[in-house]
């Protein structure tokens, strides 16, 4: 699964990648985001591509229950995500993609939990396949935008460190992901040579640390 990425881009990386429209944004760097924390989503409305701030954790649209009771909805598996009531919704009508600049996964070894780095051998953007909802929030009124990660089976080099890894896709691919003229076909493992990694500090281990650069460096 994927529970912790990274955003350190510009608006002027994402706006010439994928020809977002709006205003510009200073985009602050992230480097621990955790799940349930704002994110920044790409998603198509009538003027084109948006970058839009959603919680990293779908709600239905019908979910009738308060917010603390929805389950961990941060990943969606692209083998179920058709079929699963909590995502079924989103991946017939609502699509979007999830810019990152890496994620984190962990390799368990003798001395406890080791976190690496992935991210994009070629320094780009990473685009994640992701689905998004409105949800009104049953107490109070408010609506509330929120988003999931797909993720697939690993690829060789990614298994290597663990089993999953987040749908990757590229430009093109991600143009027919958010318009619906591609399907679960989308959907499946980055090819080898897609992503980079290197063993970080420890201290990313706590979502609840500090998010700074430093997290990245290669130890």
């Amino acid at each position: 699964m994927c529970g912790r990425f990274t955003q350190h881009f510009t608006w002027r990386e994402l706006r010439d990648l994928l020809d977002l429209v709006g205003a510009a944004r200073n985009l602050e760097p992230r480097y621990n985001i955790a799940p349930t924390s704002s994110i920044d989503v790409v998603m198509k409305r009538d003027d084109g591509l948006n970058l839009v701030a959603m919680r990293w954790g779908l709600i239905p649209g019908w979910w009738k229950k308060p917010r603390k009771d929805v389950p961990a909805t941060f990943n969606a598996r692209a083998e179920t995500v058709a079929e699963k009531p909590m995502f079924r919704t989103a991946f017939k009508r609502t699509r979007c993609v999830i810019p990152a600049s890496g994620f984190y996964e962990w390799e368990t070894t003798e001395d406890g939990k080791q976190p690496w780095y992935m991210t994009a051998a070629d320094g780009s953007v990473l685009l994640i396949a992701g689905l998004w909802e409105r949800w009104t929030d049953i107490e109070s009124g408010e609506d509330t935008l929120s988003a999931a990660m797909i993720v697939t089976v690993a690829n060789r080099f990614m298994g290597e460190i663990h089993d999953r890894m987040p749908v990757l896709l590229d430009r093109a691919a991600a143009a027919e992901w958010i318009d619906g003229r591609g399907g679960a076909e989308l959907l499946a493992p980055a090819p080898e040579a897609m992503l980079t990694r290197w063993r970080v500090s420890r201290r990313v281990n706590s979502s609840r640390g500090e998010s700074s650069s430093e997290l990245i460096s290669r130890i």
